[in-house]
């Protein structure tokens, strides 16, 4: 299975993901990095479930559900923007509160690049993180993501203004 590591595979959504993304885009803690200013209902959740089996080329984005090899769902993994003209795609992460700093995102990242380079044959990737994201700035650093550039007091913030910094990776 090319989708899959040591510790984590990634699949597709499906209906019974609903009570893990219904608490996981309800997680206001990410809100400010996925420009969330209001819950997400339910109903609205199950509309996106039924649609999330569009083609990547239809609709320029996928998510991923990253799963332990227990069938556990933790977070979920994107492709955004994705332009296959010019081969590229935005990447994005979260790991639900709990099972933050275990090694899940690192692997499910591994995994996806793999997946843009043998599959969707992407010549690079790209990602936005907050200055103050101590533990994405870590993990993108690692999997080979080159700083390419800040955007100034970018995101308003309860705690102020914050500085985004911008990756991006040649596959």
């Amino acid at each position: 299975m090319l989708l899959k590591s040591a510790h984590v595979y990634l699949r597709a959504l499906e209906p019974v993901d609903l009570d893990f993304l219904f608490d996981l885009e309800n997680d206001t803690s990410v809100w400010q990095v996925g420009n969330t200013l209001m819950p997400y209902s339910r109903f609205v959740l199950e509309q996106y479930l039924e649609n999330a089996t569009q083609d990547i080329f239809t609709v320029k984005q996928l998510r991923l559900v990253i799963c332990t090899h227990h069938h556990r769902a933790v977070g979920a993994i994107d492709l955004f923007d994705f332009e296959p003209q010019h081969q590229r795609a935005g990447i994005g992460i979260v790991v639900s509160g709990a099972e933050r700093g275990k090694g899940y995102a690192a692997e499910a990242l591994k995994v996806l690049l793999t997946y843009c380079q043998q599959i969707l044959q992407l010549h690079q990737v790209y990602c936005s993180v907050t200055a103050s994201n101590e533990a994405s700035l870590h993990l993108f650093k690692k999997a080979g993501f080159t700083e390419i550039g800040v955007r100034k007091n970018w995101l308003r913030t309860p705690a102020g203004w914050q500085d985004v910094i911008e990756f991006q990776k040649l596959l």
